[in-house]
């Protein structure tokens, strides 16, 4: 494992490699779901047998209303009615909650509609006549809905031995094939693929940082692999990339060779804490995982609390 985010990569070579990874037109897909098309029916009744012990594992952040290097638009909250102006009883409590989630800070669904390279939405959507203020009409986060399916947990630290990765750490290919290894499990088609880096480990005890800058994740070298075994969704305690990126003049190339390449919609932010010590202690680190996303139409994602069930 590189101890930094490199190697680099030249701007003609990672346009090789969206290239090389690109799925477009592989689905007739006119409302934007992309690799969400993998999860099957069958695919879906063979998750659910993942499902043993009936562990529930919940895997978002808390909803983060305090400004830090991390999170400069904090989410708002706050209370609308204290039960003292209606009558008849019951009194109501009631409250407002506002988000600019895609960030650091919140738990979020990246969909299909949200990142856009040379211009393009997956499937070659010209991005411009796809998105406007009303928000999107193609690859929108309503068109996704839910998603359940087999997750997979790659614990790099755990794998290591480690607390967390540091910030900056690259995972290769070759990381992803040694943690597979150690940790006895196989990625397949339409699995969830989650990367846990220890980053919100290393924030609890050691402070928040400005992890938009710097932060560990994956290099684009192992993209080709996920992409070979067709995963549906990918997701990690960061955002997939590692960061600073290390393509010039490319600021998430993961982002793009995941979702507009391959069309897999990326969950950003978890919390897998919990989710590690629950593998180590049930020794296997594949589960049923549900994703159930915000009805937003146009939206190109949504804050979202995803669930492991054991």
């Amino acid at each position: 494992m590189s101890p930094t985010a490199g190697p680099a990569v030249p701007r003609a070579e990672f346009d090789a490699l969206f290239e090389a990874v690109r799925t477009w037109g592989h689905w007739e897909d006119r409302a934007g779901r992309g690799a969400w098309n993998r999860v099957t029916p069958d695919r879906v009744r063979r998750a659910l047998a993942e499902a043993r012990s009936g562990t529930v594992v919940p895997m978002a952040l808390p909803w983060n209303t305090r400004p830090d290097p991390d999170n400069p638009k904090p989410a708002l909250h706050h209370m609308t009615d204290l039960g003292d102006v209606e009558r008849p009883e019951p009194a109501a409590h009631k409250d407002f909650i506002a988000v600019d989630y895609h960030g650091r800070g919140v738990t979020h669904l990246d969909a299909l509609s949200h990142i856009a390279y040379r211009g393009l939405l997956y499937d070659g959507r010209a991005a411009r006549e796809a998105v406007d203020a009303g928000g999107a009409r193609f690859g929108a986060v309503a068109e996704l809905g839910p998603l359940v399916t087999r997750g997979v947990l790659l614990d790099l630290p755990a794998v290591l031995g480690v607390p967390w990765l540091e910030p900056g750490q690259a995972v290769h290919a070759r990381d992803v094939l040694a943690a597979e290894e150690a940790l006895g499990v196989t990625i397949g088609e339409g699995d969830a693929v989650l990367l846990r880096t220890g980053h919100v480990r290393r924030r609890t005890e050691r402070g928040p940082w400005d992890s938009g800058a710097l932060s560990a994740g994956f290099h684009v070298d192992a993209v080709p692999l996920l992409a070979e075994r067709g995963v549906a969704l990918l997701g990690g305690d960061g955002d997939s990339d590692v960061r600073p990126s290390p393509v010039v003049d490319v600021h998430s190339p993961v982002h793009v060779l995941a979702v507009t390449a391959m069309g897999v919609p990326l969950l950003d932010n978890l919390d897998l804490e919990a989710l590690s010590a629950a593998t180590a202690e049930a020794g296997r680190y594949a589960f049923l995982l549900v994703v159930a996303p915000l009805n937003i139409p146009g939206g190109t994602g949504s804050p979202v609390t995803p669930v492991a069930v054991l």
